[in-house]
């Protein structure tokens, strides 16, 4: 393998054909490099490989002492491992995973795969949709009714429900705090329109009779890992949804609920974690009888601003009010 591959190389190599990103990254030159280890390499060498091979993407987050623990060898053996493949030092074989990763979830790069992998009559679009469906059959599939049901009962007593998601995953968090205002003690949406520090300056009491709703898919936000962090060391429950088991975030969280992003252009799609939401609140507003009254007047108070099926509205009720002339 060549140590010194450009991003551009990285793209070249990357398969079309998979919609899963595990197996594209096994095809790229680099895993190409770690399946050798897998099939040849010592026993140490070989758990290495493997634990790269299924955790690309947490392996990103992780120093050379983390990884070593996760392997049971020595930082020596990791170093040796990465000299071996070709590079200086673990931290640049690092880089390369996480180079080789970024090429994977390229827009550019998934664009032109969509077009040159698959057949005339197909078209970004409706692959766009076909991605939508497959996150959604597996969100449902793998969700554990018993962990949501646990989920619920620690937000609706928890003191504070946190909320954070950067990018576009801040539209998300937006979206479920506003859903769970009504039901919940205190809901916080941590990043909001700020950034880092309006949402280092939101958490600065979390406590462990709080809950920490963390939600993040590939590219994860470096920012979102270290605040989780720093949630975790004060004894938050933290409740973490992301698409994969594979996810930094999965490691912190004491729940996870599974969004799959797969996306066929886009770097991840939202469609699932949009779906998981409405399974929490849905799962909230009927978990006991004061929710549930709950839901009933906030549905009667905005009865009479919305379009109903008589075809009557808040309007045309305001309009029967104004005197006669």
């Amino acid at each position: 393998m060549k140590k010194n591959q450009t991003s551009a190389e990285v793209n070249s190599e990357v398969s079309s054909g998979s919609s899963s990103p595990d197996l594209v990254f096994a095809k790229s030159s680099l895993g190409n490099a770690l399946l050798a280890q897998l099939q040849d390499g010592s026993a140490s060498y070989k758990r290495i490989a493997d634990y790269l091979l299924r955790n690309q993407v947490k392996v990103t987050a992780l120093g050379i002492e983390d990884m070593a623990e996760q392997c049971d060898v020595s930082t020596a053996t990791i170093s040796r491992f990465a000299r071996d493949l070709g590079f200086s030092n673990y931290a640049a074989l690092k880089n390369k995973i996480a180079e080789t990763v970024q090429a994977i979830f390229s827009p550019v790069e998934k664009l032109r795969n969509t077009i040159e992998g698959k057949k005339p009559s197909s078209s970004p679009s409706h692959a766009s949709l076909q991605s939508a469906t497959a996150n959604l059959n597996a969100a449902s599939n793998g969700l554990e009714e018993d962990q949501m049901q646990q989920v619920v009962s620690r937000l609706c007593k928890a003191n504070t429900v946190y909320i954070m998601g950067f990018g576009l995953s801040a539209h998300v968090a937006g979206m479920l705090a506003l859903h769970l205002q009504p039901y919940c003690n205190r809901v916080v949406e941590v990043v909001g329109y700020g950034g880092t520090e309006v949402a280092a300056g939101n958490l600065a009491n979390i406590s462990d009779k709080d809950v920490l709703v963390v939600i993040s898919f590939p590219r994860y936000a470096l920012d979102v890992i270290r605040l989780t962090q720093f949630a975790r060391h004060h004894s938050t429950c933290i409740v973490a949804i992301t698409d994969s088991a594979a996810s930094p975030l999965a490691q912190l969280g004491d729940y996870l609920l599974l969004a799959p992003s797969t996306h066929a252009v886009l770097p991840s799609s939202s469609t699932a974690a949009i779906a998981v939401i409405e399974s929490l609140v849905s799962s909230i507003m009927v978990s006991n009888k004061k929710n549930v009254e709950k839901a009933i007047r906030l549905t009667e108070a905005l009865s009479g601003y919305l379009h109903n099926n008589d075809n009557t509205s808040r309007t045309s009720q305001l309009e029967s009010r104004k005197p006669k002339k």
